[in-house]
């Protein structure tokens, strides 16, 4: 890195920070940017009109070694008036896996969403129609062609990032599993994020999903996932809300994989929680359709 880019150093939140200026935006945008974990409100910084990066005064990536690993992931995060909770949930990720693609498909949000994805490195893909399905539909016309692994997870910051090396890793190490699920079930729950109705809800989903479609799953509606990309480059998503994750499950099995799931914590979502309850009801209905399929 530019050695000249460098301003000063100043001391926030206890850790030391070197302010450096993106004069060649094109050579971050392939890093694994270091921001302020935990802060809601993850912006890039302005100085004298050029944007600046605030990065972890430790061991700085270069773009080689990154390529150099022996996997490559792209981040798919899916968004929709996310503001709170996409800032945290791109950082953490960033400080804990080596994606050199991130792809943020937004729904048209109304608030800063695209903004700070974009302050934070984030490629931004706008989907065409409205849900999940459609935008994860979307994204597969982004997937990169280089890529081997494609990691999938909410922009609500629920999922914490530390479970996905492991996630890879057994997909690395085991060429019979194509996905492998972030487990909220057997994993700990911070506070009110998994309980009362929704947890009775998805319990009975999953239970209808292993029934009905063979496949025996504890959270088959997880949000947290790494898929091998080339799974992904041969699915036609029907999908077009929350029940895109039963079609995956379905569609991961098709191609002769098995999935794999590993316990994992499940944190309170930043911002207002989009899935409701009248969601079930087409979730239920994807699974009664895949048991034919």
């Amino acid at each position: 890195m530019n050695e000249g880019c460098c301003r000063g150093d100043f001391l926030f939140d206890n850790s030391l920070f070197k302010i450096c200026r993106t004069l060649d935006y094109s050579f971050f945008r392939n890093l694994a940017y270091n921001a302020f974990r935990n802060k809601h409100d993850s912006n890039a910084l302005s100085m004298e009109g050029k944007q600046i990066l605030l990065i972890k005064n430790t061991s700085y990536p270069t773009k080689n070694s990154i390529y150099e690993k022996p996997y490559s992931a792209q981040l798919v995060v899916a968004a929709l008036n996310e503001e709170h909770g996409i800032g945290p949930t791109l950082t953490e990720f960033l400080d804990n896996v080596d994606v050199p693609y991130v792809l943020v498909v937004d729904g048209h949000s109304q608030d800063r969403t695209v903004e700070i994805a974009k302050n934070l490195g984030a490629e931004i893909a706008f989907q065409d129609g409205k849900g999940k399905g459609n935008a994860i539909a979307k994204a597969l016309e982004y997937i990169d062609l280089t890529v081997k692994y494609v990691v999938l997870t909410d922009a609500d910051y629920t999922y914490p990032a530390e479970y996905v090396p492991e996630m890879i890793q057994i997909l690395e190490n085991n060429p019979q599993v194509g996905m492998v699920c972030g487990n909220r079930f057997s994993g700990q729950t911070e506070g009110n994020a998994f309980k009362g109705r929704f947890t009775f809800g998805n319990k009975l989903l999953a239970f209808a999903h292993s029934f009905l479609n063979g496949i025996d799953l504890q959270d088959p509606l997880t949000g947290l996932r790494v898929i091998r990309a080339d799974i992904l480059r041969k699915w036609v998503i029907k999908s077009k809300g929350f029940d895109i994750e039963v079609e995956l499950n379905h569609q991961v099995g098709k191609q002769g994989f098995e999935t794999v799931e590993v316990p994992i914590e499940y944190r309170e979502r930043l911002g207002e929680k989009k899935l409701k309850m009248k969601h079930g009801a087409s979730i239920l209905k994807r699974i009664v359709f895949e048991s034919f399929n």
